[in-house]
């Protein structure tokens, strides 16, 4: 009886959980519902018959307008030259530093971890003033004040630093999950330490880079702060600027906006459903690892 009283208290707590989780998923859910189903109906129809009115106009035609006047093509590779390189150098980076603190045994190994991982948590607005006025004076240095300020290589080298005491975490721990006589078995081979760290321990790398490089995009791309306070050309910064494109001059069009904002999110959902495995793996197998 004990046994079948505590089997349905089990399911009672499933079931309950279960609701739960339901139930968030739907209110995470409803904005982006919300969203997608304004972006396909006129804003003069639905500020006057409501958001759940049954609609008398239904397309494209908020879409074809905000790739108009978003300027798409500009601005998506804007952001494109700023996502993709400040991605890969993270990765990198935060891979060669990770291998060295979790492989090799120093004095400051732990404390070169913490360092970045530190770095990591600074807030943006805390730091930009020094960051603007770091990158004024590199200019200065070299003869053109624009060498880093309102140049995309500043926006990426930013994100490079703010990004990479997170993937060195990241990857650092999922090192440590590797046995040691994988390396062992390697040195014992002759491998020097870049073929170390390229031959052996970067293909078991895949599954959390596939994971660090979705959720890494997601945030770099998504960025609005960096790019709006280290350029001054409007036409220079990524797509997440151009959505300021859309608003009117004495009242905006929420329905174009929220139809723009779906086609700036259509870049992060592709990359999520290329990588889709790779990240799912990365994220359990690490905790499934004896």
């Amino acid at each position: 009886m004990t046994i079948v009283a505590r089997g349905s208290a089990q399911v009672a707590k499933d079931r309950i959980i279960s609701v739960f989780i339901g139930v968030f998923a739907l209110l995470w859910l409803f904005p982006i519902a919300w969203t997608l189903w304004s972006s396909f109906r006129p804003y003069k129809e639905i500020r006057a018959r409501g958001t759940f009115s049954l609609p008398e106009r239904f397309g494209m035609f908020n879409y074809t307008d905000a790739i108009d006047r978003m300027e798409l093509p500009t601005y998506l590779w804007n952001s494109f030259i700023i996502t993709v390189p400040a991605v890969f150098l993270t990765l990198l980076f935060g891979s060669l530093i990770a291998f060295v603190v979790s492989r090799y045994s120093f004095k400051f190994n732990v404390g070169m971890l913490l360092l970045f991982t530190a770095g990591n948590l600074l807030p943006a607005q805390l730091v930009f003033i020094p960051v603007f006025k770091m990158y004024l004076n590199i200019g200065d240095l070299v003869g053109d004040r624009r060498f880093l300020f309102d140049s995309p290589w500043g926006v990426v080298l930013i994100h490079v630093a703010f990004q990479m005491g997170f993937a060195t975490f990241v990857l650092s721990s999922y090192m440590k999950t590797i046995p040691k006589e994988i390396s062992e078995s390697a040195l014992v081979d002759g491998a020097s330490v870049f073929r170390h760290y390229r031959s052996v321990m970067l293909p078991l790398l895949r599954p959390p880079l596939a994971s660090l490089a979705v959720l890494m995009t997601t945030w770099i791309y998504n960025d609005f702060f960096w790019a709006l306070v280290l350029m001054s050309t409007d036409r220079k910064r990524p797509i997440t600027s151009a959505l300021g494109r859309l608003q009117g001059e004495f009242i905006t069009d929420y329905n174009l906006l929220a139809a723009g904002a779906i086609i700036a999110a259509l870049p992060t959902l592709i990359v999520f459903f290329i990588l889709r495995k790779q990240f799912v793996s990365g994220l359990t197998l690490g905790s499934t690892k004896g």
